[in-house]
């Protein structure tokens, strides 16, 4: 157990169960047999709107990254390396997040299968990655064309000087 001079210094916003500073410390302790937890454990969601909003941050950042570069394939690809890298990294993201749901959340969402990961996480990527490579297909289509287009005008130009 930590002594109260750790707890006097969190001041009133502390981590102690029942109210904070040295005071808090000693009814938590009386109260709860010593069981001092950080208030995100009580409140059974402290975390899960920042969680929410970074998630929805991250995929509509990614989301606009994806619009705004199409014309730019260079970077096209190094953004569906990452896209691929994150659905990569989806089982060990949801492995760790099963054993540490008590942290977030109040019910363990984080089955084995990884239905959650797959749906909430890998399922935006992998379609984000599936518009990469259509855009991707679309601009090459679009690069054959305009090389047959300069091809065919280089060899009317070649025939017309044959004429002269």
């Amino acid at each position: 157990m930590a002594p109260d001079g750790f707890f006097h210094l969190l001041g009133a916003g502390g981590w102690a169960r029942g109210g904070g500073g040295a005071d808090g410390a000693e009814r938590a302790r009386r109260r709860g047999g010593g069981a001092i937890r950080p208030r995100i454990h009580r409140d059974r969601g402290g975390f899960a709107p920042v969680v929410d909003s970074f998630v929805g941050f991250f995929h509509a950042i990614d989301w606009k990254v994806t619009t705004i570069s199409r014309r730019n394939i260079k970077f096209q690809l190094i953004l569906s390396a990452l896209v691929f890298s994150g659905i990569f990294l989806a089982e060990k993201l949801n492995t760790f997040l099963a054993q540490n749901w008590k942290c977030f959340t109040s019910q363990n969402y984080f089955d084995p299968q990884g239905l959650l990961i797959s749906v909430m996480w890998s399922g935006p990527l992998f379609v984000i990655t599936i518009l990469i490579m259509v855009n991707t297909l679309v601009m090459l289509c679009m690069l054959m064309l305009r090389w047959k287009r300069a091809e065919l005008k280089h060899r009317a130009r070649e025939a017309r000087k044959k004429q002269e």
